[in-house]
């Protein structure tokens, strides 16, 4: 078995990969401000995304956290997997088409089901909905549950100058490992071996916070076991991932490019230790060059993006936009290469062929955040008002007001609530994975947005948090935060118990 502590970075390292790239490719240049607003909505728009200072009563909105496309529906274990209420009667029609196959099950090839063959020959799991627990959060393996909703992503860093140029030019975010590829699949078809497992190590240290009271933190290491294709490659890193919930990801597509970019500070300008700085990517459709704002590093431009890298890497199923219907085996796994795959030339080149990835990504597109609850409690607003004066707003901003270009006019000029800045920020060396993906280096993180954040247990039922689901409530999250984040993560610790417990309830509130 093979284990791996995340690397730690060099000064010098760190110092040259937090530096912000001041040139960008020759088709993008960064928007300096909205280009879809008269003076009179930029106006409107100001106002109303301004943090507030009175927290004697709730926002105005503030408990449709999606705007138009909130979900008012009763808080159960479907919370999150209602389509945005605005949409028309027709795009009804295209959800529902989107969800089943969202949910559906893919067999491996040949298979008397044909329009459902083409799993594999590797893969961590065999529908989008295995990961994204009802549309939720995934979780580590606990106990005797595998590990479905939680993989390795593997990469190492670019080993020549023409290797960083195709990094630095947007052409590739890093490079896969040469025998097992971008992540370690866990699963195999029948008659072909799974690379291998993840295994994690973990160890308990107390943290004692201002009033003397003790939070125990759980550290992990992260190892493979059962490599069956021979060893990773010296350099390989492994990222844990656990899934993203699927709530407002139409919406959070909607945000101009501008507003998120205004929230940025790379040289921390303004002095108050936080930087933030955008990702930058290629659509992997169009080729040009965007705002990353999916994904924990910000890895891909849009939902259609993420989806077909999800299928592709997830599932092993190809679609127009990834037409390998090998997914992630790579050159040195013949007998994965050797396999059936499930393309069924009446159907289509590919196993997923027109409309599959469409109608996934509307429903991708469509799922609404639920409604605040409490907003008026006053031990709410206490948590909030917290939760603001410990300098948590500067990483997870409040709200935005939606494009009024966006392409589905459901989400467009909306009032949304996601906390999330969407850049990149250093999160410390605790929460490193030692990954560089396109421009985020190995201690970096999308700011997680917040919105659903309290019905992870009514939903998912468990309360793992962070890119790795090693906090296992709100409380350890929080300590975990360091970089960046160290003076909001100390201001937590050394408040009051009776201010902690009021910020966490804010946090169940969204």
């Amino acid at each position: 078995m093979m284990k791996r502590h995340i690397p730690a970075m060099t000064t010098a390292a760190l110092a040259a990969s937090l530096c912000f790239a001041t040139t960008f490719a020759a088709d993008w240049t960064p928007p300096a401000e909205r280009a879809d607003l008269d003076a009179k909505d930029k106006a409107r728009v100001e106002k109303v995304t301004q943090p507030t200072d009175d927290f004697s009563k709730p926002e105005a909105f503030e408990i449709m956290q999606g705007g138009a496309a909130t979900s008012t529906a009763n808080v159960n274990r479907d919370s999150f997997s209602h389509s945005s209420t605005n949409i028309t009667f027709a795009e009804e029609e295209t959800f529902k088409l989107g969800n089943a196959l969202f949910r559906k099950f893919w067999v491996s090839s040949p298979s008397s089901t044909q329009a459902s063959d083409g799993l594999g020959p590797l893969f961590n799991a065999r529908s989008c909905q295995s990961c994204h627990l009802k549309d939720g959060r995934g979780h580590p393996p606990e106990g005797d549950s595998d590990a479905t909703s939680m993989f390795l992503r593997l990469a190492r860093p670019a080993r020549t100058p023409e290797e960083q140029a195709r990094i630095d030019n947007y052409e590739t975010i890093n490079f896969p490992d040469e025998v097992y590829g971008g992540q370690l699949q866990d699963f195999a078809v029948p008659g072909l071996s799974a690379e291998g497992r993840m295994t994690i190590d973990y160890r308990e240290e107390d943290v004692t916070l201002g009033d003397g009271s003790t939070v125990s933190l759980r550290h992990p290491t992260y190892g493979v076991a059962d490599l069956a294709y021979g060893p990773l490659g010296e350099d390989t890193t492994l990222s844990p991932r656990i899934a993203n919930p699927m709530i407002g990801l139409g919406l959070v597509q909607a945000i101009e490019p501008a507003d998120i970019l205004a929230h940025a500070d790379p040289d921390d300008a303004d002095g108050d230790g936080v930087s933030g700085r955008p990702n930058i990517v290629s659509d992997t459709v169009t080729g040009e060059v965007k705002l990353g704002r999916f994904g924990w590093k910000a890895q891909n431009a849009t939902i259609h993006d993420q989806s077909v890298g999800a299928m592709s890497g997830d599932i092993g199923v190809s679609s127009p936009d990834a037409p390998n219907p090998y997914g992630d085996c790579s050159e040195a796994e013949a007998a994965c290469l050797a396999m059936p795959t499930g393309v069924q030339p009446r159907l289509g080149d590919t196993e997923a062929p027109d409309p599959v990835m469409e109608l996934i990504t509307f429903y991708a597109e469509n799922l609404a955040v639920p409604a605040r609850r409490d907003v008026d409690d006053p031990e709410v607003l206490r948590g909030k008002q917290v939760f603001y004066e410990a300098g948590c707003t500067a990483c997870h901003a409040p709200k935005f007001v939606t494009s009024r270009e966006a392409e589905n006019p459901a989400h467009r000029f909306q009032l949304i609530w996601p906390y999330s800045d969407f850049l990149l920020h250093d999160m410390g060396e605790g929460l490193a994975d030692g990954q560089q993906v396109a421009m985020a280096n190995g201690r970096e993180w999308r700011t997680a947005p917040l919105w659903g954040n309290g019905l992870t247990e009514v939903v998912n039922d468990h309360s793992f948090f962070l890119h790795d689901g090693r906090a296992r409530n709100r409380t350890e999250a929080i300590l975990w935060h360091g970089g960046e984040a160290q003076t909001a993560r100390d201001n937590f610790a050394n408040a009051a118990k009776e201010d902690r417990d009021a910020l966490i309830k804010f946090l169940e509130s969204l």
